[in-house]
Parts: C-alpha cells; sequence; structure tokens
C-alpha cells in the first residue's frame, strides 16, 4: 500500500490506472481456469496447423498434471521445463504448476556447466526437453538428480498431416540419436498422458507458496535462483494490464517471440496473454522474414518484444511489401530502445510502444512509460506501476533516500517483489533489506517522478578519479551514422586506474578509423568520457532477449591481459582485430 503524496508518477496515472492497486492474493492457475471457463471455445495457442482453445489447453494442462502425479511429482518439487516457445511449454508449463510443482525453466541452449549447476543447486528429479537436446542431457545423466525424462519434437506441435511428414523426414535423417524411451524414466511426449487422469493440485497459501525458480545473475552476477511465489507472478499481471487498460472483452492476439524460459517472455508472452484470455502464436526460433509472414497472416494485436527485435525487422529490404498494421500496442524491455528506432517502427506499425524496466527478482515489471504517447520520456524507463514503490538511495550504505536529479542506486518494493533466493539467505539479505530490494542499477528521478537509467552499478568506472557511466558513451557512439552498434567497457590501466574501450560494429558498407571514433565522443563527451581504445568486430556477444553481455567482453580483456602477463602471446577472439 502507497500512501501520501510523496510519489509524484501519481499525477501522470490516468484516469483509470488506481493509485493504489489491491490485489487478492491468486494461485497463477486461476488465470487459465478463467480464461476456460470464460473463453472456451477461444483460441489460446496456434502454431502452423495446430489450434489450442483455452477449453482444450485447460484439459491438456491438467490431465499433463496427473501424469506427472502419476510418475512421484509432489507438491513443491522441481520441474525443469528446457524447451523453445513451442504448443508443449505452454501445456508443460501450466500442468507443472497444476500438478503442485514449481517449475524451473532453463534455456535450451544452457551448456554442460550451466545445466549441472542449475539443476543440482534446485534439486530437480523432473525434466521436460526437446528430443534435440537428449544427447546433452544423457552425457550428464549420472551426474544429475533427475529421475524422469519428458521428451518431445517439434512434431507434437502439428498436427496432420504435418506431424506426419515431419516425422518421415526425420526417419530419413540417420544422424538423428536414438532416445532410450522406457515408459519407466524416459517417456514419449505423445504417449506420457495416456490413461492420465485430470488434477488440479489445491493451493491454499498463494503469497508463501512458489510457482517458479528462475535462474539469473542477479544484482551480484552469480548464477542463484529467484523464489517467486504465485502471488508475485498474479499481481504483476494486474499490475501491468492496469496500466496497459486492457481486459479479455477485446480478443488480442500476442506474437510470442521473447523465450518463454527467460521472465520476461514467461510474464509478458506467456502468463498475460491467458490473463486476457488472448490467443499466443509462439515463435521458437526468431527469424525477421518469418515474423514478417506471420503478422501479416495472422494479424496480432500485441508484439512484446527487445531493440534487437524491431532494429532487425526494420532493417529488412522488402519491409514496405508487409503490411504490420495490425498491431496495437509494443511493449519493450531487456534494454533502452533508441530513439530512432522507436520512431521508425512507430511510424510503420503505427502501434503505441511501451518502454518498461524490470529484472527477474521482480516477476519482472517494477516500471513502464504510460499509455498516453504525450505523457512518455525519451530515456525514460517510465513510472513506478500500481502498488510499486521506488526511490534512489546513495550508492555506499543504501539507507540515504537521494532528491530529484541525483545519481543512486534504484531500490524497490511491491508485492511483485522476490521471496529470495533459493537456498541462499546471506544473498538474499543483501538484495531485500526492510522490504526494499536493491536492484544493482544506477539511477535518477525527475522532478515529476520519471525514472532513467544510468548504468549498472557494478559497471560504473573510475578514470582518474572521475566517475564514468559506460551507457552514457554507448550512447553517444550510437548516434554516428555509420554505426551500428556499440559497448563501452571498462579496462584495467596502470595510469588512471581504468580506460574505457569501445567495441564497434560498423553499418554494412560504412568503414571507419579509431580516430574517426575518438573524434565524435570528443564532440559528445568529456575528455575523461572518451575511450582510449576501439575494436571494430563483426557483432556483439548478446544474451537471449538482446542485451549486450558487457560482462563477456571483460571477461575477454581480462584473460587476454592475463594472457601478456605469462606470455602465452594475444588471441583477441575477433578477426577483424583492434584499431
Amino acid at each position: 500500500m502507497i500512501e501520501g503524496n510523496s510519489r509524484p508518477w501519481f499525477a501522470w496515472y490516468g484516469e483509470h490506472v488506481p493509485r493504489n492497486l489491491n490485489v487478492e492474493a491468486r494461485p497463477i492457475t486461476e488465470m487459465l481456469d478463467a480464461a476456460a471457463q470464460n473463453w472456451p471455445r477461444r483460441a489460446a495457442v496456434i502454431f502452423q496447423n495446430t489450434r489450442l482453445t483455452y477449453r482444450s489447453l485447460l484439459e491438456r494442462a491438467e490431465t499433463f498434471a496427473g501424469a506427472l502425479k502419476r510418475v512421484g511429482v509432489a507438491r513443491g518439487d522441481r520441474v525443469v521445463i528446457m524447451l523453445p516457445n513451442l504448443p508443449q511449454s505452454v501445456i508443460a508449463f501450466w500442468g507443472a504448476v497444476k500438478a503442485g510443482a514449481v517449475v524451473v525453466m532453463m534455456n535450451p541452449l544452457y551448456m554442460e556447466k550451466e545445466i549441472l549447476n542449475n539443476i543440482r543447486d534446485c534439486d530437480a528429479r523432473h525434466i521436460i526437453l526437446l528430443d534435440m537436446l537428449w544427447p546433452r542431457l544423457a552425457a550428464l545423466r549420472e551426474h544429475l538428480p533427475l529421475k524422469n525424462f519428458i521428451v518431445t519434437g517439434a512434431e507434437d506441435a502439428l498436427s496432420f498431416p504435418l506431424n506426419w511428414l515431419y516425422r518421415f523426414n526425420r526417419a530419413r535423417n540417420k544422424k538423428t540419436s536414438a532416445i532410450p524411451y522406457d515408459d519407466k524414466h524416459v517417456f514419449a511426449w505423445k504417449t506420457f498422458c495416456k490413461g492420465a487422469a485430470r488434477h488440479s493440485e489445491p493451493l491454499a497459501y498463494p503469497e508463501h507458496t512458489p510457482a517458479v525458480i528462475q535462474y539469473t545473475g542477479g544484482t551480484t552476477g552469480v548464477p542463484k535462483g529467484v523464489v517467486l511465489t504465485h502471488a508475485n507472478l498474479y499481481t504483476n499481471a494486474r499490475q501491468i494490464l492496469s496500466i496497459i487498460d486492457e481486459t479479455a472483452q477485446t480478443h488480442h492476439t500476442f506474437l510470442s517471440i521473447m523465450p518463454f524460459f527467460h521472465v520476461y517472455g514467461l510474464t509478458i508472452c506467456l502468463m498475460i496473454p491467458v490473463e486476457l484470455a488472448a490467443t499466443v502464436l509462439p515463435v521458437p526460433r526468431y527469424a525477421p522474414q518469418d515474423v514478417l509472414r506471420m503478422i501479416v497472416k495472422h494479424r496480432p494485436s500485441i508484439f512484446p518484444g527487445a531493440p534487437a527485435v524491431y532494429t532487425s525487422l526494420l532493417q529488412q529490404k522488402n519491409l514496405e511489401k508487409y503490411d504490420l498494421k495490425s498491431v496495437k500496442i509494443c511493449v519493450s524491455g531487456s534494454a533502452p530502445l533508441p530513439r530512432d528506432i522507436f520512431r521508425r517502427f512507430q511510424e510503420t506499425t503505427g502501434a503505441e510502444i511501451l518502454e518498461g524496466y524490470g529484472l527477474t527478482e521482480a516477476s519482472p515489471i517494477t516500471h513502464i512509460n504510460p499509455r498516453e504517447t504525450l505523457s512518455q520520456r525519451a530515456g525514460s524507463i517510465g513510472i513506478p506501476v500500481p502498488g510499486t514503490d521506488a526511490r534512489i538511495v546513495d550508492m555506499d550504505g543504501g539507507a540515504l533516500p537521494l532528491p530529484p536529479g541525483k545519481i543512486g542506486e534504484l531500490v524497490v518494493k511491491g508485492p511483485q517483489v522476490m521471496s529470495g533466493y533459493w537456498q541462499r539467505e546471506d544473498e538474499t539479505a543483501s538484495a531485500l533489506r526492510n522490504g526494499w530490494l536493491y536492484t544493482g542499477d544506477l539511477a535518477v528521478m525527475d522532478e515529476d517522478g520519471f525514472f532513467y537509467i544510468v548504468d549498472r552499478k557494478k559497471d560504473m568506472v573510475i578514470v582518474g578519479g572521475y566517475n564514468v557511466y559506460p551507457r552514457e558513451v554507448d550512447e553517444a557512439l550510437l548516434e554516428h551514422p555509420d554505426v551500428r552498434e556499440a559497448v563501452s567497457v571498462g579496462i584495467k590501466d596502470k595510469l588512471r586506474g581504468e580506460v574505457l574501450k569501445a567495441y564497434i560494429v560498423v553499418k554494412p558498407g560504412k568503414k571507419l578509423a579509431k580516430a574517426d571514433i575518438v573524434a565524435w565522443c570528443k564532440k559528445k563527451l568529456a575528455p575523461y568520457k572518451v575511450p582510449r581504445l576501439v575494436e571494430f568486430r563483426d557483432d556483439l556477444p548478446r544474451t537471449i532477449v538482446g542485451k549486450v553481455l558487457r560482462r563477456a567482453l571483460r571477461s575477454e580483456e581480462e584473460s587476454r591481459a592475463g594472457r601478456k602477463k605469462t606470455g602465452a602471446g594475444e588471441n583477441p577472439g575477433n578477426p577483424r582485430g583492434e584499431d
């Protein structure tokens, strides 16, 4: 409950937006129950030639829950889902929570170390995975606590005759790995649920019952499981919808590009559509031309994405051939959306674009720009969603609230904030203090209550005693007309402590040298903020949702420095080298 007049963002809430959001804590399974009861014939999922109504989705989810109970899944057991965006992902998620399990969404791209760490940490005994991933899991099987494996493939997402054609083509591919199905511990998706009774586990305390464990680097960079309760996730969905002001009365269709195994995709592309009884179009692999064709064919109205997605679509040479006007609302997150991309995508689609901010520990959304275009602020993450408090505190002790215009650490409080990190009491106590979540992001709030992210606290660079925020340098670099992508990183320096290094991806057909970059930055930035080093690359390392992995570049530099010290030689890992 937020009280008083110290929240200037209240003045920017629309008439429909409550100043205080009192949402009763509920199990997220009630979202699916309500959609199936009120809109049983409405399409819940459309994928290729497969169409699931809400009635069918509920039936399949509860049957899957019954099958999970049959193989020993008990209330509170951790169930891993390691799938791309497919209809099976939707069924498995709702089926697992219907069984009373705690879902662990895992990136299918994870390699051995990540799989071992996460599954061992949460002590999961059950996993739903893609058949293509079987060799990876089989090699680790004796080192994992996993007992049951439910294996699915692309053909399970298809209806006749596409499923038969897919199986026929796979049979001709002799490279396909044999999976040792035994119906005891290794189950095929298509037979796993046969004979199972429908089940829906009752849940009495949603505010204390975990629904999801989502692994993240968190605020300290150490992989750990964020425990999100049913109430956390249910409330955050209601908070977002209170700002967007949409209901199930309007039949929306979501283009679900953002991966369900990421908390942004899970909330915005899977759960909120169910709360709206909307149709989901799962996209298992992002390909710009395929997405453009999907928009024309299925006419989605809501398009959650990341800046990298919007940018790549605008770069398609035949973009003008596609009618994208069905898209009414875009939600952009994971990284700042460049103003030029914002303007061009809005002109192309006519859609409202809502930029927001969140983190796994907050289910994830805490801030979003008002839907009213005139209320939006360029470069801002927006204002706190209803029921959420936020403030800027000093970077040292974190106890002193700072006034508007002062840079400090962003802290947030609200019902969507996690219950803690899985079995990590010390790190939970560090991130959660007196009910406030310390985000690790440096930010500033203006007089009107709009917040602006400056940088990650751990990414701040100290050059000759001056604080430099790489994000500010990135923005200056991206303004160069010949730069397609850019990111800057702090590098250790004997004289200055640290210096900035810029990594540049040049636009096709353009040429740049270090002198060009330095000269450009000198026009835009104070001298101590100008990068001393410049490296031109063909691409930049990114997360699955489009964030540039600054820490990966920093690790490259640390490894490179280590090789220099030992005389092992230098391999910059980049064919274009450093200028």
